[in-house]
């Protein structure tokens, strides 16, 4: 009897022990059901196969849970004529669809990709073995949060283009946060958002202040447009693109909710450009920053170089395009659309060739040394 009490006992507290382990996951608060997702502007990945989307339009990020899609082999992925492929799939036509991100889960190399039609629809695609397939976006287990103080709908820019899309500039995840840039409706427009999640109802944002060398000038209102968390000499910071194209790095315990932060700009770019991604690879020890934009070619930024210029742009680069600071090698990819980390060491891109193809497809790892 004793034997039997003591299998009881245990059996029940192994049992309480797993549902206590099962509501302290990152998904205990998902509901299924349909998100209302109205935009996907920028997408990234978290842990447990959690892929958050910033809708720009709604002023809201959507995690969506993705674990079930099994690993898939992508290491030789190839997709030519992809916008063509894309059109072919919905029914319309190249001009009525934009590819606004792409991303791959760093847990099984799944590539997806996040697609805007003319009529406003979001759509997320999939690869699998070279062929796209749609993901619905209608009953999945998620959850989300709303924004606070977004840009409004109405606010425009000094050539009268809105600048609601800027509400999500980029987006990632590290340690339990959802890290964004963006615009807010505030005097200080450029803002840093670091969101706990699982989401709750508490919501801090931290206004940025840069020098913008090519404008000769500091700025409040341009947003992050791509950004990655990193370590520099042995602390977190920010490592942060602008357009026109300031590189400018935050320390992280700098960032404070509801303060002002002043970046150190440590590179400019060239003007007449605008960084549309950026990523960390690291190859036989050494770490790499990949810059993909929508003006240059994919430029290569050595760590060591990064963390031993100390200095700080503070004064005007008048001529047109120069590039000054912490010193990058322009790679040979032009034309790169949307880069993202595939496997170790690798890396993905959708690249327009010069014969005028679309291409998804691996970039050549022998450049990353």
């Amino acid at each position: 009897m004793k034997t039997f009490i003591t299998f009881i006992v245990s059996l029940t507290l192994s049992f309480y022990v797993n549902e206590i382990q099962a509501n302290s996951s990152l998904k205990a608060n998902f509901i299924k059901g349909n998100p209302n997702i109205t935009s996907i502007h920028k997408m990234t990945f978290g842990p447990e196969g959690i892929l958050f989307i910033g809708d720009s339009n709604a002023a809201q990020i959507v995690a969506i849970d993705l674990s079930e899609h099994p690993k898939l082999d992508n290491s030789e992925v190839k997709i030519d004529q992809l916008d063509e492929v894309i059109a072919d799939m919905m029914g319309t036509t190249v001009d009525q669809i934009q590819i606004t991100d792409m991303v791959v889960n760093p847990e099984n190399n799944n590539i997806y990709l996040s697609i805007q039609h003319s009529s406003g629809v979001p759509i997320l695609l999939r690869v699998e073995e070279n062929v796209l397939k749609q993901v619905p976006l209608d009953n999945v287990s998620f959850s989300k949060t709303t924004l606070s103080d977004p840009v409004s709908e109405e606010a425009k820019d000094r050539r009268g283009r809105k600048l609601r899309k800027w509400a999500v500039a980029d987006i990632k995840y590290m340690n339990g946060k959802v890290l964004l840039s963006g615009l807010s409706n505030q005097e200080f427009a450029s803002t840093f958002r670091s969101i706990d999640f699982p989401f709750n109802e508490k919501q801090t944002y931290s206004s940025l202040e840069i020098y913008h060398a090519a404008h000769g000038k500091y700025e409040t209102h341009a947003p992050i447009k791509a950004f990655i968390p990193t370590s520099i000499n042995g602390t977190q910071h920010l490592v942060a693109g602008y357009t026109c194209t300031p590189l400018v790095i935050f320390p992280m315990d700098k960032i404070e909710p509801g303060k002002h932060s002043k970046g150190r700009t440590v590179a400019e770019l060239g003007s007449g450009n605008s960084p549309v991604d950026m990523i960390e690879i690291e190859n036989e020890g050494n770490r790499y920053l990949l810059i993909a934009n929508n003006n240059r070619p994919l430029m290569k930024m050595d760590f060591k170089d990064l963390e031993a210029y100390q200095g700080s742009l503070t004064t005007p680069v008048t001529k047109k395009g120069a590039a000054v600071g912490v010193d990058y090698v322009n790679l040979p990819f032009v034309n790169v659309h949307q880069l993202d980390k595939l496997g170790d060491g690798g890396f993905l891109i959708i690249q327009r060739e010069t014969n005028g193809n679309l291409a998804l497809k691996t970039g050549n790892s022998w450049w990353v040394k």
